[in-house]
């Protein structure tokens, strides 16, 4: 499997080597180095590298780079993987994974490596339970300590084994709660390319659904999505699962806007390994055994019958070589008890652009002016209501020039935030939770969407 694992700087020194077969050697870095990090950005077009038998797998966050080597035909996907997970074992240790955290942490992350990789084979790396015996002063798990001050029955090692080799290595099984509560978050990034006629040339709906879990127990968790194959499967129990999001719903303050029920195409999805796959191929139910406190239960992608939140008119003339005249009508799509939050337009301007006479109009339409470090026109309101109509007219002066150049007329760009709204639709029809105590539970659903690249050409 791997043959080393290298963390880098980003001017290519390197922090941590750890050699785990004796195919490679340690001058191996410099081969990566060298090809790779010296190299111009536009040389690097993969995050593989192959170089004679030997090949490089890296990721880059913050100033590191994170490389792992192999002469093997690995699994890519699996690398890939082992290599975010490592990345997110270092946050979850030191709070920030940079070049400082790694300097001043260097032994734990030898010992970090060591548990994690076998011979080059992955190994356990579940962050709650390699917390119960790598720690230092300032990284103790909660059971440790727990186990330390008597709270829990028994010993640090049994504690280990148990969590270590158990079938669900993701959760002990002493978790207690006085409230035993679940929090769902649907958060969808919408990405869009339209036209300045106003055709959509693309629009795609990115989401993952984040888990908060606060149960007791060993809990079984069940969970029900609005996507197309489910509810053509199961036409007959329509009643029941509405009544069942409602109740989620009126917890969150009111449904209205997330969507009326029909069924959502799902064009691929990503679960977290505690979801039982062979459940979700029968019956399309997610059922699952959650970690303890947050974690992402799965990502998914539409591409069908988006529903855009904002619908952008814009009209841009030139007027001569010497003034550009804009005029910009948004228009919300979404339910009218709703709200779009922290909302800014960006609308390009020439690069010789001198002087601007701004104007908005409507309810609540914010304030616009003028950035010449952007080259726009940043336009930002603070709170805009849906089925609602702003509008913002600009006169912009430009300087003239000896040798004129075609302006490229960059699109608008929106970023924004809607709470209680999915652009694509998708609603948590259930959430179901059994634990052989039968104890009563408290679910909570929020939905939000916000803008990922949402853009209109001008």
């Amino acid at each position: 499997m791997l043959s080393a694992v290298f963390i880098y700087n980003q001017k290519g020194e390197v922090l941590i080597s750890r050699l785990y077969r004796h195919d490679v050697k340690r001058s191996v870095a410099d081969v990566f180095r060298v090809h790779v990090i010296s190299s111009p950005t536009s040389v690097v077009r993969s995050p593989v590298t192959t170089l004679g038998s030997t090949s490089f797998y890296h990721i880059r966050y913050d100033n590191l780079w994170l490389c792992a080597v192999t002469k093997n035909n690995a699994s890519a996907a699996m690398v890939f993987e082992f290599l975010y997970r490592l990345l997110g074992l270092g946050v979850s240790y030191f709070g920030r994974f940079d070049e400082e955290s790694v300097k001043n942490n260097f032994v734990l992350i030898y010992e970090l490596l060591d548990e994690v990789l076998d011979f080059g084979y992955p190994q356990n790396i579940e962050v709650d339970t390699l917390k119960l015996y790598v720690t230092t002063e300032s990284v103790r798990s909660s059971v440790a300590s727990a186990v330390s001050r008597g709270d829990v029955v028994g010993t640090i090692p049994q504690s280990i084994t148990m969590q270590a080799t158990g079938a669900t290595t993701w959760r002990r099984n002493d978790i207690s709660y006085k409230k035993n509560e679940a929090f769902v978050d649907v958060i969808e990034s919408v990405n869009l390319i339209m036209s300045a006629k106003g055709t959509v040339l693309r629009a795609d709906v990115q989401g993952q659904i984040v888990m908060r879990s606060f149960l007791s127990g060993m809990p079984e968790c069940k969970f029900g999505l609005n996507d197309k194959l489910v509810l053509d499967r199961d036409t007959n129990n329509t009643g029941a699962v509405q009544q069942s999001s409602s109740s989620l719903g009126r917890r969150m303050g009111g449904m209205s806007g997330v969507g009326d029920g029909e069924s959502v195409e799902i064009a691929d999805c990503q679960f977290h390994q505690c979801v039982r796959l062979g459940r979700f191929d029968t019956d399309r139910t997610i059922s699952f055994i959650p970690p303890d406190g947050e974690f992402e239960l799965m990502r998914y992608r539409t591409t069908e019958n988006v529903n855009l939140p904002f619908k952008i008119l814009p009209v841009v003339r030139e007027v001569g070589r010497l003034r550009v005249e804009y005029e910009v009508l948004i228009k919300s799509n979404f339910n009218s008890k709703l709200a779009a939050t922290n909302m800014a337009v960006t609308i390009p301007t020439p690069p010789n652009a001198t002087k601007c006479r701004i104007k908005v109009t409507g309810a609540g339409a914010g304030k616009a002016k003028y950035n010449p470090e952007e080259n726009a026109i940043v336009w930002r309101i603070a709170r805009f209501q849906g089925l609602q109509e702003l509008a913002l007219t600009a006169v912009v002066d430009l300087a003239p020039m000896t040798k004129p150049v075609p302006w490229s007329r960059p699109p608008i760009g929106l970023d924004f935030q809607v709470l209680m709204f999915t652009a694509s639709g998708l609603l948590v029809r259930f959430l179901k939770v059994f634990e052989k105590t039968n104890y009563q539970s408290v679910k909570w659903v929020r939905y939000m969407t916000k803008a990922g690249s949402y853009e209109i050409r001008i």
